[in-house]
C-alpha cells in the first residue's frame, strides 16, 4: 500500500544497506513480512469484490427471468384482448 504522499509504506525505514549483515537479514525479513501483509490485504479485498459481483450476477439474473416472465405475460394479454377485439368486430351489430 502506499503513504499519504504515495510512497510504498515499508516497514524498517532506509534502504537495506545500512549497518551490518545481520541487520540486512532483519530488513529483509520485515521487509518480506510487509509485502506479504499487503498482499494479504488485496487478496482480501479481491475476494470481497469477487462476492459482491457473485451477489450482483444472481441479482441481475433473478430481474433478467422476472423481465422475460412480465413480458411474456403482458404478450398473452395481448393476443387475447386482440382475439376479442377480432370476434366482437366480426359479428353483426344487433
Amino acid at each position: 500500500m502506499s503513504g499519504p504522499n504515495g510512497d510504498p509504506h515499508v516497514l524498517g525505514g532506509g534502504t537495506g544497506h545500512e549497518g551490518d549483515d545481520d541487520g540486512d537479514d532483519t530488513f529483509e525479513e520485515e521487509e518480506y513480512a510487509a509485502i506479504n501483509s499487503m498482499l494479504d490485504q488485496i487478496n482480501s479485498c479481491l475476494d470481497h469484490l469477487e462476492e459482491k459481483n457473485d451477489h450482483l450476477h444472481g441479482c441481475l439474473k433473478e430481474l433478467l427471468e422476472c423481465s422475460r416472465q412480465t413480458r411474456l405475460e403482458f404478450q398473452q394479454q395481448s393476443k387475447q384482448l386482440n382475439a376479442g377485439a377480432d370476434v366482437q368486430g366480426s359479428q353483426p351489430p344487433a
